[in-house]
Parts: C-alpha cells; structure tokens; sequence
C-alpha cells in the first residue's frame, strides 16, 4: 500500500485532503473514487474554514499585555475559544492580528464572534481598545464580514459579544439568535446603567457613585487649554470686599488682556442698551419674553415710562405692537440665600421690564421691581433715578440672571436634560440602533461631566457653597421648581423663540443663528430617519424606540404629563423634531450657555455671582462709590472666575458640530447625509462672519464652526 496527499481546489480556496490509501491498480489507473461521505466532510472542511484579522485601534495606550481569546458563533453552532498568543502577537496600539480557525464542526452562517480579555500573569491588567474583527472564508477573497468594536475591553467584562456593521431595527432581525443577543445585551445594560434620583423632584439621573464607575467607554480625557488666567492666582486667602472700583479695574485689566468682549463688557456694562444686549445674546437668552399685558405684580403705569417712550406712544399701546419685554424671576422667589466668607448674601426675585426700539433698534429696561410682592418697601427703579439707584437695580437683576443661569439654563437645560437621554439610551436602545448610532456622539460624555459635578460644584465646599448667592439649599429648591417649569415646547427652538416673541427681533442674534442651526440639524435627521423609516408605521412599530421614549417621559422626567415630553412617537415627524432637540440642546444650546460664561462675568460688577448687602427698600441712599461694597469677598469672586475659565475655554482637541470619529459615519448613505449638513453648516459660518464683521460686538457662540459637538464641559 502506498499514501499521497490529494490537493482539492473549490471555487474559494485551496484545502489538503485527508490521507488516501490506494491500492497499485487504482495508482496505475489514476482512478479515484471518493465515497459520498468523504467528499461531503472535505467539502464541510473547506466552508468551515476562517480567516480572522483582530485588529487593535491606533489610539494611545489602546494595547494590553493580556490575552485574547475568540469564538465565533454561527447559525447551527459555536467554535471552541481559541487564543490568541500574545508572546508571538503582542498587541499593541495599531497591531493587526491574524488567525485560522477551522471548526470540527459545521457552524453555519457567521453571525457572532466573541472575544475575551485575559490578564497575562506577572503584567499589569490592561484594557484593550479593539478597533474590529474581519472575517473571511476564503484567503483571496477582497470581500470581508467586517465586525466592528471601537471599544475598549476590559478582562472583568468576560465574553464580549460583536455584530457585523448592518444598521438594524429590532422587526428586520431575520434570525432567531441575533434576536436573542439584542435582548440579552439590552437587559445587561439596564442592570448596569440606572435611573436615580439626585434630588427629590428633578429629573433624574444616572445610578453611578462616581466617574470610574462608568467604565472605560463613558470616560474621557479632555485635552484643555494651558490657564490663560494666572493673575488670579495669589487672592485665595483675601476674604474681604474689594476696597474700590480702582481695585477691581487694575485686577481686570491684568486677566482680560485677551478677552476682547470682556473688554466691550467693561467698557459698556452701565449702558441700559447693553443691559438690553445681553438678555438677548449674553450668556443667557432664554429668560427675555414679549408680553401684551403687565403682571399683576407689576404696577407700572403709562405715565411713570412714558419719558422713555417714543413721543406719543403709551405702554398699552406699545405693548400691542409687541414692543414691550419682561424678565421675570419669580422662580427664585423666597429662596434662602447663602453665607459666604461669613457674611450673610442676598437673594431677590425681580421683575425687569424692557422696551424695543424700532428705530434705534435697541432694547432698553424702562422698569425694575426687585420683589415679586408690590408694597412701599418694594419701589419700581425708573431710569430717570439717580445713577446710583438705577445701577444697582440692575445689578440685582444680573445677579438673579446668573444664578438662574447657572442653575437652570446651564446645568438643568443642557446637562441634566442631556443626562436623561443618554441613559435611556443606553438602557433601551442596542448598538445597532440606528438612533443610538446618531445620538451617542452628541450625548455619550454627559454621564462623565455630571458625575464630576455633583461631586464638586454641587458638593459641600463647591463653588454654589462657598462662593454664590444661592447656596446649596436654595440650588436644591431651586432644581425641583425648575423641573415644574421645564416645558418640551422651550427645549424646542422654533416653539420657544416664538413663544418669547424674540424670533424676528433684527437685534436677537441667539435667535437668527439658532433658528438657521436647528433647521441644519433638523435636515440631517429627516434624512437619517429616511434611511431607516419608511413611513409612520414603522416608526409606531420600532417597540425599541417606543420604550426609549416611553423610558425619557417616566424615568427621566418623572411621568410629569404638563412638561409636554412625548410618551410615544406616532409620527416620523414627531420623532425627527424630538431627535433634533436633543442633538441641538447638547450641542447648540449648550455652546450659547457655556461658552459665554466668562466672557460676560470677568467684569465681576456685571453679574455679580453674589451682593452681600440687602436690597434696597428706599431710593436715594446711595451713591455710586457705595455700589462696590455690594460685592462679595475677593477671593469668592476668583473661585468663581477660575471655574468659569475653565468651562468657558475649548478643548484642544474639540470636534465640531456635525463632525464624526464614529467609523460608521464614514461610508455609504450616513456619509452623504453627513457630507450634506457639513456644507449647510459651513454656509451659516460664512453667514456669521459676514454679519459679524459689521457688528460693533460679534455674536460667535452659535457659529458651528464654534459649537461642540457634545456636551463635554
């Protein structure tokens, strides 16, 4: 007897049969006759046959010292793990991989692949950034089952479980086990990631005790700007006032010598027309509205504002042809008010009403009440009072404008609303959800930031303790009224400029660029919902969806029916308009918000974060050199400066609005879709700076080119 190899070649590649033993009649004949099994288990051989390529991402320190293991998972059976030999394959960052894995048995259509991080005895426990898996079944072929990753592994996780790159909603799942996987990975990240409550009666947040907790994935190293503000250094230990305004301006001018709207701050923060400015595009546009009758509470007569009136108009008719405003800060009414350096502040709830000029397009305050409550130790503030009263009424106004800022526009509006929607994400919608792959990028860092948060600035000892007006139990009281106030037609840009009568004020450009920027954002998801949603009953049918929704209206904003959250989606025009407030609050809203912060609060008189003497309840017993003794101590005030430098600066490595990383935005209809944004928004930019040019005080915070796009600050 004699023994050959036989090579048998397919159509896809080249495999080694079996041994054969042939008798010499068959060799001298060259005959050879298989039997029907033996050509059948090389024929499984060869289709069962993988050539898998493990690649590690390019990330700094994405490589381990640890071991791999992998399975892959088809639709009759799973392989055997096999591992990867990190002393010949060490991966490191950028490494490629390269294994055959040839199962005893048929596995059927490939539709998992599993891998395992193992620590290497005697090495640190490092995770490992996978960029993906490729798969193919024959070694020529250029087609590819391409299993992304894009995320780090840690070996406490155990078998990670990864998908090909389809898109894809729960009803086109065609196979039982991706079913299956869908609903296991969903119900092991509903036990990891829960809702919580923070304070009773705001929306919730994430359960997680601190940043670390969140895992490699949902954390982030935030490359920031070198401190462009070293002349605060040095004031920590001074806790008294400032002497005089002399003090203030030569402690100024040292930290604003790059700061140019700082620097317009200072030069015009008395002019009533700036005062006006900023309730439109300062650092906080969202509390100015458009009324046609006066509150009750306000008792304001034609006849006290008519020198400040155009000549034959009255304050009914003004208010008739939309040209009267009202800031109205009713919210903070009887809030306890914090202690600082030991001095007792002060809190005031006013009411600010302001006049539209057509003609010289300006909006000028006409009258201010610092109470709600009207009475003869209330008195309404008129422009014509002495420069020393009138100054100061408006300064009670800012201060009420910052916290209200900081606690509501800031951190309710953008990054507590943004928590709730990352969470639900999280907990409802699978990887490969399209909706999850168009929102993670825009909401995925609130979870980090809000956790460092309520453990700093919200702690004992934070910023809000030690250095602002509103302490941490009026901030407390503070965040469940406004969650009473919280409206879905206010996070909704369209609804809420017209709402507040700001949309068609030539002079409002948060409004102009707002408006032009939702409409952008708004284009993009309508055509990323056409990808993926034929029609409304589609959308009805995604269940995944109804419960991300559902989860947002009950969870997160406590089943509180008069916010106006949806409970469902009906329509693909309700869940497009729903997808863009989200997008545009944690990106847009939150650049107009933050980003402005220092700009406006360097000179420190212009929105004081604290006044530590009480309000005036009698015009005329003051004078303006008095007005600085209002002021908290000097070092509160640094505190202040130092936390709102850093939140107010870019990071070095920001990516801007409607610019992706995420791999799955880089090919195919998602790229063209993205492609198309990118140019409208370039086109705004251009727009901006064209208008800004002609602006004595450029408006940038809603340039695109400007915004983040996440919430990571």
């Amino acid at each position: 007897m004699r023994f050959i190899h036989l090579q048998c070649k397919d159509n896809r590649f080249m495999s080694t049969s079996p041994t054969i033993e042939l008798s010499s009649y068959h060799i001298n004949s060259i005959r050879i006759i298989f039997s029907f099994s033996m050509l059948r288990n090389l024929t499984m051989s060869q289709m069962d046959t993988f050539y898998v390529t493990v690649r590690t991402s390019i990330l700094p320190l994405s490589g381990t010292y640890g071991s791999v293991w992998i399975s892959l998972v088809g639709t009759l059976c799973e392989t055997s793990p096999v591992k990867m030999n990190p002393e010949q394959y060490r991966l490191l960052p950028g490494s490629v991989y390269d294994i055959v894995i040839t199962p005893t048995k048929e596995v059927g259509k490939l539709v998992l692949l599993k891998l395992r991080l193992d620590a290497q005895p005697g090495f640190p426990d490092k995770n490992w950034h996978c960029q993906d898996v490729q798969v193919k079944q024959r070694f020529e072929d250029p087609s590819v089952d391409i299993f992304p990753c894009h995320k780090w592994i840690q070996s406490a996780d155990g078998w990670v479980e990864l998908r090909n790159d389809e898109v894809c909603l729960r009803k086109d799942e065609t196979l039982a086990i991706l079913t299956a996987q869908r609903e296991k990975d969903l119900k092991n990240k509903q036990q990891y990631f829960r809702f919580a409550t923070f304070i009773d009666g705001v929306i919730r947040c994430v359960d997680m005790p601190n940043v670390a907790a969140l895992g490699p994935n949902l954390t982030y190293i935030r490359q920031s700007p070198a401190k462009n503000m070293p002349y605060i250094e040095g004031f920590t230990g001074r806790g008294t006032s400032w002497n005089n305004l002399q003090e203030l301006e030569t402690f100024f001018l040292f930290n604003a010598t790059e700061n140019t709207v700082a620097k317009y701050v200072h030069a015009h923060w008395k002019e009533d027309a700036f005062f006006g400015y900023q309730c439109l595009n300062g650092y906080n546009p969202l509390s100015v509205k458009q009324i046609r009758s006066l509150p009750s509470n306000l008792p304001v007569t034609s006849k006290m504002v008519r020198s400040f009136l155009p000549a034959g108009s009255s304050l009914k008719s003004a208010m008739e042809k939309g040209r009267v405003y009202l800031l109205d800060y009713d919210i903070l009414d009887q809030l306890p008010a914090n202690t600082v350096n030991g001095k007792q502040t002060y809190l005031t709830a006013p009411l600010c009403l302001l006049y539209y000029n057509q003609k010289k397009k300006e909006l000028k305050p006409i009258a201010i009440q610092l109470q709600q409550v009207p009475g003869p130790q209330n008195p309404v503030f008129l422009p014509s009072d002495s420069a020393a009263d009138w100054l100061l009424a408006k300064m009670w106004v800012r201060n009420s404008d910052f916290v209200v800022h900081q606690v509501l526009s800031h951190l309710l509006r953008t990054h507590l609303v943004g928590e709730v929607f990352c969470t639900a994400t999280l907990r409802q919608l699978p990887e490969i959800h399209p909706l999850y792959q168009v929102l993670m990028p825009n909401i995925q860092t609130t979870l980090q930031i809000n956790t460092h948060a309520r453990a700093t600035l919200l702690a004992k000892d934070g910023v809000f303790d030690k250095s602002m007006s509103c302490g941490l139990d009026a901030v407390k009281l503070l965040f469940v009224r406004g969650t009473q106030h919280l409206r879905y037609s206010s996070m909704c840009v369209p609804d809420d400029l017209r709402c507040r009568g700001v949309d068609t004020l030539p002079i409002c450009y948060y409004a102009q660029d707002a408006n032009r920027v939702w409409d952008a954002l708004h284009r993009f998801v309508e055509g990323w919902s056409s990808l993926h949603y034929c029609n409304d009953e589609d959308v009805q049918q995604d269940c995944e969806l109804q419960n991300w929704i559902r989860e947002i209206f009950t969870e997160g904003f406590l089943g509180l029916s008069h916010i106006g959250i949806p409970q469902s989606f009906k329509t693909v025009a309700e869940m497009c308009k729903f997808v863009t407030m989200v997008i545009f609050t944690c990106s847009a809203l939150h650049s107009a918000v933050n980003f402005s912060q220092l700009d406006y609060n360097l000179w420190i008189p212009n929105s004081p974060a604290a006044l530590v003497r009480p309000p005036p309840q009698t015009k005329g017993l003051i004078s303006e050199d008095e007005l600085v003794s209002f002021l908290p101590g000097v070092n509160s005030s640094c505190h202040i400066l130092r936390v709102l430098s850093l939140l107010s600066q870019h990071a070095i490595d920001y990516v801007p609005l409607c610019h992706y990383k995420e791999w799955y935005f880089c090919s195919g209809a998602t790229l063209g879709l993205v492609e198309k944004v990118q140019k409208e928004l370039k086109k705004i930019v251009r727009d901006i700076t064209k208008r800004n040019k002609q602006l004595e005080l450029p408006y940038t915070y809603l340039s695109p080119d400007y915004i983040e796009n996440y919430l990571a600050i």
